[in-house]
């Protein structure tokens, strides 16, 4: 069985037991969250597809890490100029083990 599910503007195909990296998520280490938007679910049966969500179904998953990528560096450079302008980012998420597919 598996979903295909929403989050932080993503789509993320799951299966219980998987491991997936999302976008930060307010939630504390060890905490069980419910991703709502599930838009599809196949099982032994035909595919429920949803429009655009399946009713009734959810994915529970419980947050076993939050942490920052590594870090991506910017540089910015006009030859002949002087211009330079180096910038760092770390972009923030959230690990997820999916428990169960309900619905």
């Amino acid at each position: 069985m598996y979903a295909i599910v929403e989050t932080g503007g993503k789509q993320y195909n799951v299966k219980p037991g998987d491991i997936i990296y999302v976008e930060k998520l307010e939630a504390d280490l060890g905490d069980s969250i419910s991703l709502d938007k599930v838009l599809l679910i196949s099982g032994e049966d035909t595919p429920r597809i949803g429009a655009p969500l399946v009713e009734g179904a959810s994915v529970t998953a419980s947050v076993l890490a939050q942490g920052k990528e590594e870090k991506v560096i910017v540089y910015k450079y006009k030859s002949k100029k002087g211009y330079h302008k180096k910038k760092g980012h770390r972009q923030p998420f959230t690990r997820l083990r999916i428990e169960a597919i309900n619905g």
